[in-house]
């Protein structure tokens, strides 16, 4: 594996005009934001691709700039800071009241955001704490979530980059997200909160170091990725699971072709019974099975602003990675097909992703997710495909100049992102890779955000979701899988209206005061009770109908 690596990074070209360290998927502003630039024509993204490469977020920053005074007054405003933010990417050191010390252009003491700038003619860096919080009074309950840490971004030369992000999450009284749990909250992999405290501790180390050359880059990364076009959960690749390493190739070798493609170590969870042992007296080391994941996706362009994404994946589980899946242009499935033929297959899925911005203010897309297709099911009204698809459209700067409407819908049908065999379900530390909401599902989701003034923007939402009956993916069913019904009977709804006023009043920060008003239930199915439903799919807050109000802050995206 290191020669290989070596090997590809010597043959490289050595003409270099970018480096990548990518902007974490939860900065929902910044993408936000993007998003708008982009849907007025100021700049044109690959939405469907996430997260972004600083320096590409910096240079369609600096676009935008270019055009400053096609932006109305919020939009400027949150451009001048998200210049201010992404100075380092711009070539520039953060200036104003927050200087603490500046030494000539190289090196820069912020207190207001506090961070700590370097940069000279090899070296570029830039260090800064993290920290946030999150109180929730709701009508059950009084409880927070609190994180702390610290991040780095350095740029080496005019090739290299690497970045670290350090998380420790705290969550008193209740885990926030659970594998089994309908929610969006980040996925983490919870410890003990301690004695005598509630709730749960997870730790989160991201970060990463990678290659860019003028039409592509190269990197050994652990972090959160996202795949298909969506305002509310992902119907791909979600990035709501514990972030995982991985090689991540990005190339964009023609203006009408890009191409992306990773292959990731993923946590099976599983215990390997033949590898675990008695190490002493009444202690038994366990060791998971292996469980990888490779997935590559090409996206065309044969249009101005219209994109065309396709892509497949696969999950195997062995002992040592496989080389042929670590060939990123391949179909996968093919591969399955040689490597464990006569034997259970590996996990393999496609997928694609059509987006179009044409028309000036509307964004167009659509998701679909295949776990298994066969075309005789398609013209069989009793069988079904195991998919996901999700449609939606956003409209913005219009009819309102600072007015941003968005729709969603995402239909899932019953077996979609299960598997029969342990080690190669669609799940990292038991959490989905995919939708939230898993198999056999619906949801409605819609949001009007409006931006009065500066850099504050206030969003009313709207989020109805289904969950029907639960099947298991075995043998010996007394039907076939495919013909289990699709959305028959409830057996959880949540109906969510919510409320959200968020500002930036420095760089790399926010603040943000939010009200929901939830009504989430559980039915009588399938000889469970209603409340077996709502306790395996809710955290306790959330039961019944629920009044939440949440305010924090947050320092640190990255």
């Amino acid at each position: 594996m290191r020669k290989l690596l070596i090997a590809i990074v010597f043959f490289l070209p050595l003409t270099v005009n970018a480096q990548t360290a990518y902007q974490h998927i939860q900065d929902e502003p910044l993408y936000n934001f993007l998003d708008e630039l982009a849907a007025i024509h100021v700049i044109d993204v690959n939405s469907a691709i996430k997260p972004y490469g600083r320096d590409q977020i910096a240079g369609w920053l600096e676009q935008a700039w270019e055009r400053r005074y096609e932006l109305s007054r919020p939009q400027q405003a949150k451009l001048n800071h998200y210049l201010d933010e992404f100075a380092l990417e711009v070539g520039e050191l953060k200036t104003g009241r927050g200087t603490l010390y500046r030494r000539n252009d190289q090196l820069s003491i912020h207190l207001l955001p506090p961070e700590i700038t370097w940069r000279d003619t090899l070296f570029r860096t830039v260090i800064r704490p993290i920290y946030g919080i999150r109180y929730f009074s709701s009508t059950h309950d009084d409880f927070f979530h609190s994180y702390g840490g610290a991040e780095a971004i350095a740029y080496i030369g005019d090739r290299w980059s690497v970045y670290a992000s350090l998380r420790d999450n705290y969550q008193n009284k209740y885990r926030l997200a659970r594998p089994e749990y309908l929610t969006r909250e980040q996925g983490g992999n919870y410890k003990g909160a301690g004695p005598g405290r509630e709730g749960g501790d997870y730790s989160e180390m991201r970060g990463g170091i990678t290659y860019t050359w003028d039409w592509g880059s190269l990197g050994l990364i652990k972090d959160h990725i996202e795949w298909g076009d969506n305002h509310h959960g992902s119907n791909i690749f979600s990035g709501r699971t514990p972030s995982f390493a991985m090689i991540k190739l990005h190339m964009n070798p023609a203006e009408w072709l890009e191409f992306d493609y990773y292959h990731g170590w993923l946590v099976s969870q599983v215990i390997d019974s033949t590898r675990s042992l008695w190490v002493a007296e009444n202690r038994y080391k366990e060791y998971y099975y292996g469980k990888y994941v490779a997935a590559n996706m090409y996206t065309f362009k044969p249009f101005d602003r219209f994109r065309l994404a396709i892509g497949n994946s696969i999950i195997y589980s062995d002992q040592n990675v496989q080389p042929a899946y670590m060939i990123p242009f391949f179909f996968f499935k093919s591969l399955a097909h040689t490597y464990s033929r006569g034997i259970l297959n590996q996990n393999s899925m496609m997928f694609a992703n059509i987006s179009s911005r044409q028309i000036k203010h509307l964004h167009l897309y659509f998701t679909v997710y295949i776990d298994e297709f066969a075309t005789w099911r398609v013209s069989d009204p009793e069988r079904h495909n195991f998919s996901s698809y999700k449609g939606g459209l956003s409209l913005t700067g219009f009819p309102l100049r600072n007015l941003f409407l968005t729709g969603e819908i995402t239909r899932t049908t019953p077996m979609t992102y299960q598997h029969r065999v342990p080690v190669t379900t669609f799940e990292t530390n038991n959490f989905n890779l995919g939708h939230y909401l898993r198999s056999n599902a619906l949801e409605y989701y819609g949001a009007i955000r409006f931006s009065p003034a500066g850099t504050l923007q206030i969003t009313a939402s709207y989020v109805y979701a289904m969950k029907a009956n639960v099947y298991q993916y075995k043998y010996g069913a007394e039907k076939p899988l495919d013909s289990n019904p699709v959305l028959k009977d409830k057996t959880w709804t949540n109906n969510t209206f919510a409320i959200k006023a968020e500002i930036l009043p420095l760089p790399n920060m926010r603040l943000f005061l939010e009200y929901r008003n939830s009504h989430i239930k559980g039915y009588d199915v399938d000889d469970k009770e209603a409340q077996e439903y709502l306790n395996m799919f809710s955290p306790k807050y959330l039961h019944g109908d629920t009044q939440t109000i949440v305010a924090g802050f947050a320092y640190g995206f990255n």
